[in-house]
């Protein structure tokens, strides 16, 4: 596909010029500088930005035809594939919203999601067709589209996009229109989808800019699920608005990392902890080339330690950042020169970004050291959760504040410690139990590969703590070992009083741990 179209044309079509662009402007624009410069590779093949943006010219062209317009839902359903971020751009250039989906759901979950977002249009991969035939009779979307090959019900969007005709007008959005609805993981309740606007990705991309130093010398490389937020928003996009060039893998391989980061040079990724931790577990990893990272991004649960030593040791900088769905990834960031003095903190503010900690009362914490709800005011904040007023309204406080949920303090310099999720931690005894700090703990015993700590109901102390973990190859663990290592370093309160061994903890599709999943378990 050839670009047919004069950028500077389409740019005047599209309206005026805003401070805050939208998201299919400034990738216009961005391409105005550099078309001829590498955007994106995935499979050994690199679009150019004028290669990539001739592709969101005509795939919005097909949308159209389709009768998406302005404020419909589009969704995209796949592995990670060069098609997600078309698809995202082309829904974008007709102001319309954008809905990616967890491709590891079930066909009742997609449909619940498909109804709840009101999709107009479903793009899908080969791969997961078969999930939505399976429910097309429940779910209200009634246009689908291949995003590869024809099959039956799924005409190609690939065979489309040759043959387009003309191309329409770029769509002028203003700041607090919705861009995407991103979609929560639901461990409570089904999932929730957050608003996030054109003014929440513009922001979330300037936090990290200014914070990574991203320029258009960059080459980054993403295998965290770009349906997710810290797929999409914590290298991936950026990199884009900067210049750079995205290498996309279609899925997290640790070996095929490696690989990656020494193939293409690869100066900045982002990854989860338990990402890193089966990279580190793998045998190439001594011997790979990984001096050109500049930079590793780490967010989506808390960094043991241990494993920070890891990477400490090979001299590959780690910066740590904690975010959320509602807050467009970002609400912290440590950079990795305060690695070794800050352990366990996640930082300080993004650049656009402010935070508080309040107390039950909803009263703010100004003493170091006290422990509060962490609360964020920024312009990458979530406009709201779609169709859910109630759920929107208990999201925010009566000053505007974006309650987290999460549980931390700060110190005497103002960096932030994450201790837990509020509805994760352990009451036991009338005590409180942070899982964080004692999974940290049991990271550090040489047999354990993977934990997780949970509360269980518990006649005598109310909850008691329990242990979860995945035992290293050939090794063993029992409850009284772990107790005898931890209690040296934890108060007896927070010893486990009891140990699950399972071959893997459950994980959602961005590596976080599903405590929710494994709470149940123990019930039963």
């Amino acid at each position: 596909m050839s670009a047919r179209r004069n950028l500077a044309v389409s740019g005047a079509l599209a309206g005026g010029f805003s401070s805050i662009l939208g998201l299919a402007d400034w990738l216009r624009r961005r391409t105005l500088r550099a078309a001829h410069r590498p955007a994106l590779t995935c499979d050994d093949v690199t679009w150019t930005y004028g290669e990539l943006w001739d592709r969101i010219e005509r795939l919005s062209a097909v949308l159209a035809a389709q009768g998406v317009k302005q404020g419909d839902r589009v969704g995209y359903l796949g592995f990670d594939d060069p098609m997600f971020l078309v698809c995202q751009f082309a829904t974008a250039r007709l102001g319309a919203i954008f809905v990616p989906l967890n491709f590891r759901l079930t066909g009742p979950e997609l449909a619940f999601i498909i109804n709840d977002a009101g999709l107009h249009l479903l793009l899908a991969g080969p791969e997961h067709q078969g999930i939505i035939d399976g429910v097309r009779r429940d779910i209200s979307c009634s246009r689908f589209l291949s995003a590869s090959r024809d099959a039956e019900g799924w005409p190609s969007a690939l065979a489309l996009m040759v043959d387009c005709g003309s191309i329409p007008a770029q769509v002028k959005t203003e700041p607090e229109d919705v861009a995407a609805l991103m979609y929560t993981s639901g461990t409570t309740g089904h999932p929730k989808g957050a608003m996030l606007t054109h003014h929440n990705f513009w922001s979330q991309n300037l936090n990290v800019l200014l914070t990574k130093d991203l320029t258009s010398d960059d080459v980054t490389l993403g295998f965290v699920p770009l349906f997710h937020v810290g797929g999409m928003l914590t290298v991936t996009l950026p990199t884009l608005l900067a210049g750079g060039h995205v290498i996309l893998l279609r899925g997290f391989d640790a070996g095929a990392v490696l690989n990656a980061i020494a193939r293409y040079r690869v100066s900045l990724t982002f990854a989860v902890p338990a990402m890193l931790l089966f990279m580190s577990q793998h045998p190439d990893f001594e011997s790979a080339d990984l001096s050109s990272l500049r930079l590793m991004s780490v967010g989506g649960a808390p960094m043991p330690e241990p494993l920070l030593r890891v990477y400490q040791a090979r001299s590959i900088p780690l910066h740590q950042g904690y975010g959320m769905t509602e807050t467009s990834a970002t609400i912290s960031f440590l950079h990795s020169g305060r690695a070794a003095d800050k352990l366990g903190s996640c930082g300080t503010p993004g650049m656009l970004t402010d935070i508080c900690l309040k107390d039950g009362a909803g009263q703010r914490i100004t003493q170091a050291h006290a422990k509060g709800e962490i609360c964020v005011r920024s312009s990458n904040v979530m406009k709201g959760y779609w169709n859910n007023p109630a759920a929107s309204a208990a999201a925010f406080d009566e000053e505007g504040w974006f309650r987290t949920g999460d549980v931390g303090y700060v110190d005497d310099e103002g960096f932030l410690y994450l201790c837990d999720r509020i509805r994760d931690v352990i009451i036991t005894g009338g005590e409180n139990v942070y899982p964080a700090e004692v999974e940290s703990v049991l990271y550090e015993y040489p047999a354990v590969a993977q934990c997780a700590v949970v509360g269980a109901p518990d006649e005598k102390w109310g909850e008691r703590v329990v242990a979860v973990v995945v035992p290293k190859s050939n090794a063993s663990v029992t409850l009284e070992e772990l107790r005898n290592f931890a209690e040296t370093k934890l108060a007896r309160y927070k010893l486990p009083r009891e140990l699950l061994l399972l071959e893997n903890l459950p994980r959602n599709a961005a590596g976080k741990v599903l405590k929710a999943s494994i709470r149940e378990q123990l019930r039963q």
